[in-house]
């Protein structure tokens, strides 16, 4: 039959008693934890407490595999390792549990190792669980002390990501034993010398897995490093608000946009130089632009880096991070307020001077990351692209604001800085069309056309008279003929025949001249036309001269008044640019003050806070053994047929419950003793179990 238990069930392994454990979150099922490889379940030894529980691995069918038994035996001395003591294991063989698997058979090479205590790293991120700087730096540490410890001996777990991170650390339950702040499990993939090559090599997880290699299995020594790298990061970042809130859901990345330039990989790289130093960040950015995993950097170098790291700075950057964000806020509602009031003052284009406009908050985060990228190139010594990205930020700042004025004196600096001011005593060479020779020779044209225009008009109207007289003529003769030609008919029949053809041939010549004539005519009146033509186009060139010159002059009267312009407002401006710096002096001093009052008295109150916590913890710890101890006197003593001590220790039982019993409710089986206690206190008659 399959292995599905319930709570409360009793499974004997090697000779000793162990009892399914009940799930905190879920009661009346079996706490069990699934996994890519098989299913973890929860055993609690039958004499002893949970302090001793042990994890049982069922894995599914095609990770049911001979040389599990081969593979633990040389783990078991990595289990002495900090964040490897799931390395001691003892995986269930038909030779040694046969009984047990003939009636489990999924229990075959099963494997029995210590239970781990705590979140996961993935609930961490799921949870969207804000920590804080002395946390996330105590978890990098931890998690880079094992990586290197693994390193140093050649092993790698191949399969590092969140939710095969644990952190003992965040426990409900104390732990009696020496565990280290983070804990590594599904170690069924981890590579080492002396380990045969898994059958089936997985690949890496979503949002730890390198592009370049997830095509691939991975199984060598180096491959943890770019999956370290970036729980790494995550969890120094993971006490920034700003990285928790983007996170993209079960990892800080999304799989598409691993060693990809995104936002979220520039608001991680920028999180860590600000809160923990260049030298995280330089780590990070190494691993992320690395082509293999071999040019990654060991987990050596992340512990060294990490030892060096004062937490202190990292409280700083956030407290400087939150004081410029209520700062910008303020800044922000100033401009606002101010882009609601009518503007009255022309705009100047060539000053770059522009309305007020709101600002959207999308708006305010563009300017500022545009002005922490400017000042970072600035520090790189990149006076170029600093000049570029102030430029681009100049369009977005709110007009006459004290940003406005220190972009402006970033501008000009870097800008004299990398053109400097070439002399300026050369002469300027004068237009053609302003040129003495080219006045003189318009002038000279002008008058000759001038005079030119009535010569061409009398020609004009004599060529028209002549051509009235010849037509008048030509009519007059034409009659004539007619008249002879009559009385030529009437005197002769024999002439008349002579006369027409004479008449024809004259008419003949007379059109031909006429056509003659008119062709001259028209020749004449197109040449006319044409020079007319010439003349008014020669005119509008001068017109166009003319009022060219006449732009010329108002543009140049309109630049010495724009230049007016801007040298009185450099004036006010350098004016109200000095006493901001005179307030913000005065204000800097008076707000370093307050934080510094102000971190006195929240360090006061977090050691108070950490005091009380600590010994809450410990108290319930203790609480929790007691209240143990108390029920298996009753039950004891139950048996024994002491039924008065029976009901005293019952009663000191309820007693101490009551105490704290939305804390003792969640823990293990308290609530079922307590369950089982009321029961007999209410029915001495009644048989308390035996848990």
């Amino acid at each position: 039959m399959s292995f599905q238990p319930n709570p409360g069930d009793e499974v004997v392994i090697n000779d000793i008693a162990y009892t399914i454990g009940q799930h905190p979150a879920a009661p009346g099922l079996a706490y069990a934890q699934a996994g890519r490889q098989g299913i973890v379940y929860q055993l609690i030894p039958r004499n002893g407490s949970v302090h001793g529980a042990k994890a049982l691995k069922v894995f599914f069918p095609k990770f049911r595999i001979p040389a599990m038994v081969y593979q633990s035996e040389h783990m078991e001395s990595y289990s002495e390792l900090p964040g490897l003591q799931v390395c001691k294991r003892d995986v269930l063989t038909p030779e040694r549990n046969g009984a047990l698997i003939g009636k489990h058979p999924d229990l075959l090479y099963a494997v029995l190792m210590p239970w781990v205590q705590g979140q996961t790293w993935f609930d961490v991120i799921s949870d969207q669980r804000q920590l804080t700087a002395e946390e996330s730096l105590k978890l990098a540490r931890a998690l880079a002390g094992t990586g290197s410890a693994m390193e140093q001996r050649g092993l790698a777990h191949c399969d590092m990501s969140a939710p095969n991170v644990m952190i003992p650390f965040f426990s409900e339950v104390e732990n009696l034993g020496k565990t280290s702040a983070v804990e590594l499990v599904d170690v069924e993939q981890m590579y080492g010398s002396k380990m045969d090559r898994p059958d089936a090599l997985l690949a890496g997880s979503p949002g730890y897995a390198a592009h370049r290699t997830v095509h691939s299995g991975l199984w060598s020594s180096y491959a943890d490093r770019f999956a370290g790298a970036v729980i790494i990061a995550e969890m120094l970042s993971w006490s920034d608000p700003v990285i928790v809130e983007k996170a993209w859901g079960e990892s800080y990345f999304d799989q598409h946009e691993m060693q990809t330039v995104s936002e979220r990989y520039y608001a991680m790289r920028e999180s860590l130089e600000k809160r923990w130093g260049s030298k995280l960040s330089d780590l990070f950015i190494r691993a992320w632009e690395s082509h293999d995993l071999s040019s990654c950097p060991t987990f050596g170098e992340w512990y060294v880096a990490l030892a060096a790291v004062d937490v202190d700075q990292a409280n700083a950057a956030a407290a400087a991070t939150s004081e410029e964000a209520a700062t910008n806020s303020s800044e922000a509602d100033v401009n606002l307020k101010k882009s609601s009031e009518p503007v009255n003052e022309p705009v100047n284009t060539q000053d770059g001077n522009r309305p007020q406009t709101p600002h959207s908050p999308d708006q305010e985060a563009v300017v500022n990351r545009l002005f922490l990228q400017a000042r970072a190139l600035e520090d790189e010594d990149k006076p170029a692209a600093a000049l570029e990205v102030y430029r681009s930020l100049y369009h977005f700042i709110p007009h006459n604001s004290a940003m406005q004025m220190e972009v402006e004196a970033a501008i000009k600096e870097l800008d004299a800085k990398l053109n400097p001011k070439e002399d300026t005593d050369k002469p300027v060479p004068v237009p053609f069309y302003r040129s003495k020779k080219f006045m003189i020779s318009s002038a000279v044209l002008i008058v000759l056309l001038a005079g030119g225009v009535p010569t061409v008009k009398i020609l004009a109207d004599q060529a028209e008279v002549k051509q009235k007289e010849q037509l008048e003529a030509t009519r007059l003769a034409d009659i004539k003929a007619a008249e002879e030609a009559e009385a030529a008919k009437a005197a002769a029949l024999k002439q008349q025949e002579e006369q027409e053809k004479q008449k024809a041939a004259d008419a003949a010549k007379l059109d031909a001249e006429e056509k003659k004539k008119l062709a001259e005519a028209k020749q004449k009146a197109a040449d006319a036309k044409k020079k007319e033509e010439e003349r008014k186009a020669l005119q509008a060139k001068y017109d166009k001269q003319a009022k060219y010159e006449a732009f010329l002059v108002k543009q140049e009267q309109q630049k010495k008044e724009a230049a007016k312009r801007a040298q009185q407002e450099k004036y006010d401006k350098q004016a109200k640019y000095e006493a901001y710096l005179v307030w913000k002096k005065e204000n800097d001093a008076k707000l370093a003050k307050q934080e510094a009052e102000r971190k006195a008295a929240a360090e006061v109150k977090r050691q108070q806070e950490i005091a009380q916590k600590a010994a809450l913890k410990k108290k319930r710890a203790q609480n929790v053994v007691t209240l143990i101890a108390h029920y298996n006197k009753t039950y004891n003593a139950q048996k024994g047929r002491k039924i008065e001590n029976a009901e005293a220790y019952a009663r000191d039982f309820k007693n101490l419950y009551n105490t704290d019993a939305s804390y003792f409710k969640g823990v293990g089986k308290v609530a079922a003793r307590m369950s089982a206690i009321n029961k007999f206190l209410s029915n001495t008659n009644y048989t308390l179990p035996n848990l």
